[in-house]
């Protein structure tokens, strides 16, 4: 048997959230370095705060400065920080209470190993170096052995206020697209496009997951199909994606490849964006070195009836 692909993925997506004004007040005063939680009703200040009561689900905006020293309720230790995360050697994970809150903090703890860290120790912010109003604007929390910190009471209410972030989502892992998908990419390789047949219902399938997805029976059996096919849908696209060389507008299409029985996906070029059509007959146009086709363009053929694809919507 071959052996199977496997690849590093990495599926990111930065997106910006706007802020309400509790969330806007918190980070604008991490930037100033100011501790800001909210009181309830019943008279808890939760840090961080939140804009509606966890109990009572009212809208709660009474901002309250606390202490950038506190208490560890909780911690785990970390011997092998990732990318991203707020140290770079090894690190506590704790819950902080600070002190005039209710609630506690998650943060990173700078100390020299887990022997150093426990229950109810004393800790203290270390305010970052360049604060932007972001959670990142405390750098950690650091050992601490003097007095509570004093709050100066501040109202919440700042200039320049923080009124947005972006927020990177991001996920990195190995990918492995299986024996089947393997088959099918290496034959890409050489402009060949290749399915497998279910055994049972006889339907061919492009790509190719190993198993009929109406029978649920494994598949084996390899068909050579296409290279020529017809458009079922499509949609304009009118925004420019990252990091795509590829002028807007443009069509993306389903394209059920000859002899098989689903339907792929793939760009249409060589045509006007408003000509495109269901029906279309199309080929792949491949570049140098290209894995798989760069787009697929019309064969000039006639329109195929829309009874021997109505099957592929």
């Amino acid at each position: 048997m071959p052996e199977v692909l496997k690849a590093p993925l990495v599926v990111e997506f930065p997106f910006t959230r706007s802020l309400g004004p509790v969330q806007s007040a918190f980070l604008t005063g991490l930037r100033e370095r100011v501790v800001l939680g909210v009181r309830t009703g019943d008279g808890r200040v939760l840090v961080p705060p939140v804009e509606y009561d966890p109990v009572t689900a009212e809208e709660i905006r009474d901002l309250v400065e606390v202490a950038p020293t506190g208490t560890v309720t909780t911690w785990a230790w970390n011997h092998a920080p990732r990318r991203g995360q707020p140290l770079t050697t090894p690190f506590a994970w704790v819950l902080v209470r600070l002190d005039g809150a209710d609630t506690a903090l998650l943060h990173a703890l700078d100390t020299p190993g887990p022997d150093a860290v426990r229950t109810g120790m004393r800790v203290r912010v270390r305010w970052a170096a360049e604060r932007t109003g972001a959670i990142t604007d405390i750098a950690c929390f650091e050992p601490y052995d003097g007095p509570p910190g004093q709050p100066a009471g501040h109202t919440g209410v700042f200039e320049d206020p923080v009124t947005g972030i972006v927020a990177a989502a991001r996920l990195d892992y190995t990918y492995s697209p299986g024996r089947a998908q393997t088959a099918y990419i290496n034959a890409l390789s050489g402009r060949r496009t290749v399915g497998e047949r279910c055994p049972a219902c006889r339907k061919v399938y492009v790509p190719p997951r190993g198993a009929c997805p109406t029978c649920g029976v494994a598949t084996s059996e390899q068909v050579e199909v296409g290279p020529r096919g017809t458009v079922t849908t499509f949609c304009i696209v009118n925004i420019k994606a990252k990091n795509l060389d590829i002028e807007v507008p443009y069509v993306y299409a389903h394209i059920a490849l000859d002899g098989a029985d689903l339907a792929l996906h793939g760009r249409i070029g060589g045509i006007p964006y408003d000509e495109v059509r269901m029906g279309l007959r199309v080929e792949p146009v491949w570049t140098e070195g290209a894995r798989y086709p760069d787009h697929y363009r019309p064969t000039g053929e006639p329109d195929a009836d829309y009874d021997t694809y109505k099957e592929l919507l």
